[in-house]
């Protein structure tokens, strides 16, 4: 992978570029893609992880990550104390959520069981790696599955399309 392999961040093997799943009806946005041939199992990409604040609401921003073990990610209470000026206290709602280093943002969801990568997530090192779950090649878009993709309300209508034929599937079992 990197000719420094002390490095934490490598995303070599990958570019990012217009997805290959944007068009005027979903809107234009961008994929991660393998920049070369990528064997099964092989590591695609490594990074870190920077946690964000206590309040951030990962549930409305749909460009970063859970970053909790907890399914749906774990909503804390937090307690804003009072100021000096008379500020009143608040009440605030947490989870745990990351921004990704390297191209990690850029890789677009699909069903379960059907990605061409899978991101192990070391939560207590704050970083992650991704790897191939099966042959790639160069020029291929890469995805994997959100892990908060059923849950997160930024992701409903993004379930929905992902999921769309399962209740295609199911109606027609009916």
């Amino acid at each position: 992978m990197s000719a420094r392999p002390e490095t934490k961040i490598d995303c070599s093997k990958v570019y990012v570029k217009q997805s290959s799943f944007s068009n005027e009806q979903t809107g234009m946005f961008d994929g991660a893609f393998a920049a070369v041939d990528i064997k099964e199992g092989e590591l695609v990409e490594k990074g870190v992880m920077r946690r964000l604040p206590d309040g951030f609401d990962g549930n409305t921003c749909p460009y970063i990550f859970t970053w909790s073990t907890e399914r749906p990610n774990k909503v804390n209470m937090i307690r804003f104390e009072a100021t000096q000026t008379g500020d009143a206290c608040a009440l605030g709602l947490s989870g745990t959520w990351g921004m990704g280093s390297g191209c990690s943002p850029f890789y677009n969801t699909c069903k379960e069981g059907t990605a061409n990568t899978h991101m192990v997530r070391h939560f207590d090192e704050d970083r992650f790696e991704i790897y191939a779950t099966r042959d790639i090649k160069a020029g291929e878009e890469l995805l994997h599955t959100y892990i908060s993709l059923k849950w997160r309300t930024c992701f409903q209508e993004l379930s929905e399309i992902v999921h769309a034929d399962d209740s295609e599937h199911k109606s027609e079992e009916s």
